[in-house]
Formats: C-alpha cells, structure tokens, sequence
C-alpha cells in the first residue's frame, strides 16, 4: 500500500488564506504547492481502466502548433507567486518558485524566483555595453567598453549553481509562518549558465590582479544596485558573465542581457543588467552593503559582507499545504545546497529530530547547486515531524533552530539556515511547524 498526496491550496488561494499569512514588508522573503505526485494515486490501476481514450484513436495537434514551447494545460498552479501586500511597491518585491512541483534540481526559467529593486528594465541588446576600469588607471590599464556580441565571441562556459535570495526562509526566523514551502524556500533556484569567466576579462582590460582585491558590480536597472565582490573569489574562474541560461538567452526578469554569477554567494550579488564593473583594494561600502542585506547580531553589533549561503535543505513533498490520504510508503524528496561545496549527505527524520536516517541522493552531487534526495517513509497514520538535515563537504552541517538562535539570535530576516520541520498530523494533513 501507498499514500497519495493532495495538492495544496495555493492552487487556488482564497483572499481569505492571503490575509492569514502575515508578511512585513521588512521580512520581503519567505512563503505554495504543486504535488509532484497525482491525488489518483491512491489505487494501482487495473487491467480494466485502461480503456481506449480519444487522444489514442485520433491524430495529435501538429508540428509547430506553438513556436515556442508551452506546459501542459493539465499543469495548474506550477507558477511563480507574490503575496499581495508583501511590498507597498511592486517594483521592489519578490516572486516566488513553486518548488513542491519541481522535478530533479533545475527551475525552469519562466518560474525562476525573481527579487527586483525597481522593476525589471526590457534592455534592447543592440545598446547594452559593459564597462571594465578602475577605481584608478594604475588597477585597470587598458579600461574597455564591451558590447553583447563582443561577449558572445569569446570562449565560453556553462556551469550549473543554486542562486538563493539572502532573505530567503526570513519570515519564520521568530515562529512558523508561511503555510507551504513556496513561501518558506521559494525564494530559491537552480539553473545552467553560459558565459564567460570574468578574470578573463579583466585580463584583456590589463587589470592588476596583483594589488586587486574586490570589485563593484553596477546594474542598469533604475536603483543601480551595486555589490562588492572578493577578487579571491574571481581569480578562482567561479565568477561569470553571463548571457545564457538554461539553454537559451537570460529572461529579461532574470538579468538579460547580462547577469554576474558569483557561485555559492547571495543573490542580490548575482547583479542583474550588468553594465560595470569597477576594480579597486577594498569594499565600496555601498547602500546595498551598509543600510540593507546586514545582519544584526545577539551582542547589538551588526554583520557586513556576509554573502556566503549556509549549507540548507528542507523537505519539498510532502510539505506544508499538503495531505497524505491512506496509510504505507511515502516518498519523501526534497532539495540540499550549500555555497560551501558540494553536499555530503542528507538525513531525514520523522520524529522531530529525535532519530535520524540517511536519505538517498538522486543523480550526481554538484558543487554549489541544489541536490535532489528521497527517503521512503511508512506513514502508518500516526502524528510525525518531518525533518532533513543537510551536511556538505567542509563538514558544516545544518543547524537546529536552537544552534541556529544561540548564535545569530532571531532579529536578522538574512541567511536562515535552520533545519524545517513539517508536521504531520493523523488525518495526514501537513502543516508548518518549528521545532526548537
């Protein structure tokens, strides 16, 4: 016998349900559920329902009915999602990627999280360029201006990596909040990038990679984030100038026509709409870097230039939203990542954390991407906690809500990596809880 899983309710959320799920517009991150397994699962078919349908005795719709590509129209709910009134300004607010129906590790482009500081700019290509200089000459000694195409005909590379939002999990830092793991870890995503490694072209532009030690991304979006970036972290060939993802151009909301991959960091330093890059000997301290994407610690100080996203995982079926109907196997997968390296392993318990049992890994573990695993679990209708504990291969492991708060306290909304817990209650409808 199996259980079967019922979609969750944010396939068609009620005002209502919106209005329950409280959102600061300080938190900005956190919080909806496609089942990656059908509700007709509840019985094996048997030789009798496999009756001849209408799509089996008459041809299909012919070639190129769509020029590009669309889901199935049976497919509802798999979409991207914002929280009414998460922001007072739209511009500057997030979406959502639906992981309970993802498949495997990489998000699809159209339903890649999106977090935007004003607006995402529809940039023609033909007029975007990229500077390359310095804070002064003696850092950069031949500055160049680069167009797209210029970029396109260097050698490339394409690379698969996680890109996490900082303030991603940030609404449940004091208190289970969101109800589904869109809302928790949504603001989360994994894609293949083409592009070229910028070391490369800071070599053309005759940089100093000597006496360099950061520079500063500049979009041209109408804020004009900008971020600093560690040189170390260029000279290791991670960082890229991007162009292409997943098998085609960047979407226009994801940065096109150029983006700035910095593996294994937060996302608001994957600088989007790229058009400079400045080298210099020390961190600009820009707005970005002082005022926002800090981290206020237990002892009144604050953390800056904390980029690095903490190993993580959390359960992505059955999770919030979601109830299991009838009793025996349940497959249990979800999703582990870490910008340290690649993921070691992952255990899942279903008792809170009381016993722990090592899940298997789907496929081959990457170096800063997300990593699928599963774990087959007997629900025999009795209450459970779910729970997965992700280690990677520096030997961080992810923490408890209690290790997570004696350390970082519980006022930062950035770089949430505490363990998710899942409850399961005996009817099998499963709802965010927080064990600590």
């Amino acid at each position: 016998m199996h259980t079967a899983i019922e979609r969750a309710p944010e396939h068609h959320l009620t005002s209502d349900t919106v209005k329950q799920t409280s959102v600061s517009r300080r938190q900005l991150m956190g919080m909806t559920v496609l089942s990656t397994l059908s509700a007709g699962l509840s019985n094996m078919s048997n030789a009798q329902s496999l009756t001849m349908t209408s799509w089996t005795t008459s041809p299909g719709f012919p070639v190129a009915k769509t020029s590009y590509g669309q889901p199935s129209r049976f497919q509802s709910g798999f979409e991207r999602k914002t929280l009414p009134g998460l922001s007072p300004v739209p511009e500057n607010s997030a979406s959502f990627s639906p992981l309970q129906g993802l498949l495997g590790i990489i998000t699809p482009s159209g339903v890649h999280y999106e977090r935007h500081h004003s607006g995402w700019p529809d940039i023609d290509p033909r007029e975007h360029r990229l500077l390359i200089s310095g804070a002064d000459q003696s850092f950069v000694s031949k500055p160049k201006v680069f167009t797209v195409e210029d970029l396109q005909h260097l050698p490339s590379v394409s690379r698969i990596h996680f890109i996490e939002c900082s303030g991603n999990t940030g609404t449940e830092r004091l208190r289970a909040t969101a109800p589904t793991v869109q809302y928790t870890h949504g603001l989360l995503s994994c894609s293949e990038f083409t592009g070229v490694p910028l070391r490369l072209l800071l070599e053309s532009c005759g940089t100093d990679l000597n006496r360099a030690k950061y520079v500063l991304a500049e979009g041209a979006d109408a804020a004009s984030l900008t971020r600093t970036i560690p040189m170390n972290m260029v000279l290791n060939d991670e960082v890229l100038v991007a162009y292409g993802q997943n098998g085609e151009y960047l979407r226009p909301e994801n940065g096109f026509p150029l983006r700035l991959i910095v593996p294994g960091v937060q996302g608001v330093s994957w600088v989007k709409w790229l058009r400079r890059i400045e080298v210099g000997d020390e961190p600009y301290g820009t707005r970005d870097e002082t005022l926002h994407y800090i981290d206020p610690m237990p002892d009144g100080r604050h953390r800056q230039y904390t980029s690095l996203q903490e190993v993580k995982s959390v359960i992505t079926s059955p999770s919030g939203g979601q109830r299991l109907h009838g009793t025996g196997y349940t497959k249990i997968t979800g999703l582990a990542w870490s910008g340290r390296g690649k993921i070691q392993y992952v255990d899942v318990s279903a008792d809170g954390g009381r016993n722990w049992h090592q899940a298997r890994i789907t496929g081959e573990a990457l170096p800063k991407s997300l990593t699928r695993f599963e774990f087959d679990w007997d629900f025999s209708g009795s209450e459970a906690i779910l729970q997965s504990r992700a280690v990677d291969d520096s030997g961080h492991v992810q923490p408890t809500y209690a290790q997570y708060r004696s350390v970082r306290g519980s006022e930062s909304v950035y770089h949430n990596n505490a363990i998710q817990s899942w409850g399961v209650d005996a009817e099998g409808r499963v709802t965010n809880v927080q064990v600590v």
